[in-house]
């Protein structure tokens, strides 16, 4: 059961889905640049897909009716086709064509037959029983019809997708702009790589995953640095972020009591609340607007950070992007590993996916589960997602995971 001081990771999400809209603006790029981009038009197409029929294998076209029901027939090779070089004339009974894999199919003839089910002998091919009339055969527009929608607005373009946009001649595409992201960690004990380290000081790591994460959803990216623990330093750096991007994302200084001047800078600058959420690691994080440009203040520990990332601010992201498909896929496989846990809050412990001797998904655990510890969530490849209720995992038990495939 979820602490009642605590809001639940659900509402948080249902919270931030309310306030975010997609952001304005396409613009028209070639095909070749068009990976990974949201796509801003519905999408028709213009021909048929195939363009034609043709042969689905290396064999003989041939008539349905000329097909023995017994015994076999002996047929006249009149010709052959072949991809780009049609066989030019009509088939009659009695007749076949030798035909390729994906050359047009001779007028006249509507069935193919395997070159290993023939036997040929000079210009004659004789074929036995068990075929079928219309075997082997892809018909024009099979896949796609004149007219029929392909991709429809918010797909996040693949491989698989440019190649369909290419086969039906598309050379360029409208999709979204690009997603402007600026971010910034704040505290008088970080220091950039490059910097000599004081006691007490540390390296920022949380600038450099947060660049790996953003840039992985193809956005564009503006690194503020490392700004100071002081009033105008953050506020400037807060007016300087909101002028110029369409997201302000931090690191450190998410909980009011850390940090009560950064929670007084954005109360004058814009609308946010700062929440303790029920999940672990990452409780608290800061949401709202500064200046109209959302925002968004992560916990700073590293692996708080990044775990908030995930399950938080990349779907609002990817919402703002204008996506349609903003939930990655969990699935439930058991668990070769215990796995410690008090009830109260959703965890999401770092985990090793990976196939048994049998084939089979299990998973274990990465390591030591601390907020800081950096190296578990590095030979991680999944979070295992532990609900709230639960009070922990015997090895053996059935698990749900989040590859950090799909987050990607």
């Amino acid at each position: 059961m979820t602490h009642p001081s605590l809001l639940s990771l659900d509402e948080a999400l249902s919270r931030i889905k309310s306030a975010v809209q997609p952001i304005t603006g396409n613009e028209r790029i070639v095909l070749n640049a068009a990976l990974g981009r949201t796509l801003a038009e519905e999408i028709l197409s213009p021909v048929d897909v195939p363009a034609h029929t043709n042969s689905a294998m290396d064999g003989y076209a041939v008539i349905g009716s000329d097909l023995p029901t017994e015994g076999r027939v002996s047929l006249n090779v009149i010709g052959t086709s072949s991809a780009g070089h049609p066989f030019d004339g009509k088939l009659q009974p009695g007749q076949t064509v030798r035909i390729m894999t994906g050359a047009m199919l001779p007028q006249g003839a509507d069935t193919v037959i395997m070159q290993e089910q023939v036997e040929r002998d000079g210009e004659i091919a004789h074929i036995g029983t068990g075929h079928k009339p219309g075997q082997h055969v892809r018909h024009a527009g099979e896949d796609l019809a004149t007219g029929q929608p392909v991709l429809k607005p918010g797909r996040k373009l693949t491989p698989a997708d440019l190649g369909s946009l290419a086969s039906l001649g598309f050379g360029e595409v409208s999709v979204k702009r690009r997603l402007r992201v600026a971010f910034f960690s704040t505290g008088d004990e970080l220091r950039s790589i490059g910097e000599p380290l004081a006691e007490g000081e540390i390296y920022d790591s949380n600038r450099y995953t947060l660049h790996a994460m953003l840039t992985r959803l193809g956005i564009e990216l503006v690194d503020m640095g490392v700004i100071r623990d002081r009033r105008e330093a953050i506020k400037q750096a807060f007016l300087d972020a909101a002028a110029i991007a369409d997201t302000v994302i931090t690191s450190g200084g998410a909980s009011v009591g850390e940090a009560d001047y950064i929670s007084e800078t954005l109360a004058k600058l814009g609308q946010v609340d700062f929440w303790k959420i029920a999940i672990k690691p990452g409780k608290p994080l800061a949401f709202g607007t500064v200046g109209g440009t959302l925002f968004f203040g992560l916990p700073g520990n590293p692996v708080s950070a990044m775990v908030t990332f995930y399950q938080i601010v990349q779907p609002a992201l990817l919402q703002q992007m204008g996506q349609n498909d903003t939930t990655p896929l969990r699935l439930r496989v058991p668990c070769t590993t215990d796995l410690k846990k008090r009830p109260g809050r959703t965890e999401f412990q770092r985990g090793m996916l990976q196939q048994d001797q049998n084939g089979n998904l299990t998973v274990s655990s990465s390591g030591a589960q601390g907020s800081h510890i950096l190296s578990s969530m590095s030979r991680a490849n999944c979070f295992i997602v532990l609900p709230a209720e639960s009070a922990g995992v015997r090895a053996g038990e059935q698990v749900e995971v989040q590859p950090f495939s799909e987050l990607i």
